[in-house]
């Protein structure tokens, strides 16, 4: 299975909704797509919505936790939403969930961000 990236910017977020597998094949492609819209939009915060995402191994992690270091540096926060059970579990594995917050969905995602704004 592939991995299709979905990016769109709202207000001062990048939101991206992630389907299929992030794994060590599709990494790079997730990256470079991050890296850019990051670097080229008026983006303070990032939302990964991960609803549709059904599976990412240790090069998702690396992934992930690199564009939270590039939005962290411009002051800005990341935060995911629409975590299915087994990325989740590989989540809490991680210990990821002691920087990046969990939301239930987007809209509650916006809105928190919204505040710290």
């Amino acid at each position: 299975m592939s991995l299709q990236a979905e990016l769109e910017h709202y207000r001062n977020m990048l939101i991206v909704r992630l389907r299929g597998e992030l794994d060590h094949h599709t990494a790079d492609v997730v990256r470079f797509k991050m890296e850019e819209a990051i670097a080229r939009g008026k983006t303070d915060h990032v939302i990964l919505s991960l609803k549709e995402l059904q599976f990412m191994d240790s090069s998702g992690l690396g992934v992930i936790l690199g564009r939270y270091k590039q939005v962290k540096s411009r002051g800005g926060k990341m935060v995911v939403c629409d975590v299915n059970p087994n990325v989740q579990r590989l989540f809490e594995l991680s210990g990821i969930f002691k920087i990046i917050t969990m939301h239930d969905n987007e809209r509650t995602a916006i809105t928190s961000l919204e505040v710290v704004s």
